[in-house]
């Protein structure tokens, strides 16, 4: 058996970018390299580096969202980054969306402890839930899939208008180009690439944003959404 690497104290950063909420975000690190690396949900090579690669990585990505919105986290798997930017936003509604019952235990069990009542986890996959769930002004992602992949699962889920923030790596500029046609059926109007958590993390994190018209995922997701949401309402009326 492998022994479980040592969780490094927070680095100073934490404190000015979780602030009021630095002690959850301490608790939150602990639990993934406890109850995370036991269940599978990351691995254990990852704790040494967890502050500056998973929480501090995913909590700046709050610089590109904008305020007072809503926000589904497509394949949240242990909550990244959808925990990280719950905890220093409490002004969104953000709903972790992940298949993985396992995962979404996990996440449950997070959202209860630290006491984050602006988060709600569902369980599902993107294709399954559009038309149940209300359409969002942010999707956000990070390791979930190539652009091109994300995009089919993520925009469908936006309201016109709204944008999907997909953290990537250096990979960023080659997937959106390898995407522009597929991000043009799904409605896209917007592409950009951009750098957040300046003086915070090194690299910084590099986020691609993709923003939609008014008819987010196109003419096939348009109706798809319609027959869902007819069926939602007819299920109701029963």
């Amino acid at each position: 058996m492998t022994e479980a690497a040592e969780l490094p104290p927070a680095p100073e950063q934490a404190r000015e970018v979780f602030g009021d909420r630095f002690a959850d975000a301490v608790r939150y690190a602990e639990l993934l390299a406890e109850a995370g690396v036991q269940r599978g949900l990351i691995g254990p090579r990852e704790v040494p580096r967890l502050w500056e690669r998973h929480l501090l990585n995913c909590a700046v990505l709050s610089e590109a969202v904008p305020e007072g919105v809503t926000v589904c986290d497509v394949g949240s798997g242990a909550g990244l980054p959808g925990i990280p930017l719950a905890l220093v936003r409490d002004d969104l509604n953000i709903t972790l969306l992940e298949p993985l019952l396992r995962r979404t235990t996990f996440l449950t069990e997070v959202v209860e402890l630290l006491g984050l009542d602006h988060v709600t986890v569902v369980r599902g996959r993107a294709e399954e839930v559009l038309g149940k769930l209300p359409p969002v002004h942010v999707v956000t992602a990070r390791a979930v899939a190539p652009l091109d992949r994300l995009a089919t699962w993520g925009i469908p889920l936006l309201r016109p208008y709204g944008e999907m923030l997909a953290l990537k790596g250096d990979t960023a500029e080659e997937e959106l180009k390898a995407a522009a046609t597929a991000l043009s059926k799904l409605g896209a109007v917007g592409t950009s690439i951009l750098h957040v958590g300046e003086g915070i993390v090194d690299p910084m994190s590099t986020v691609v944003r993709v923003e939609v018209g008014e008819s987010p995922g196109g003419v096939r997701f348009a109706a798809k959404r319609a027959k869902a949401a007819r069926t939602g309402r007819a299920r109701r009326r029963r």
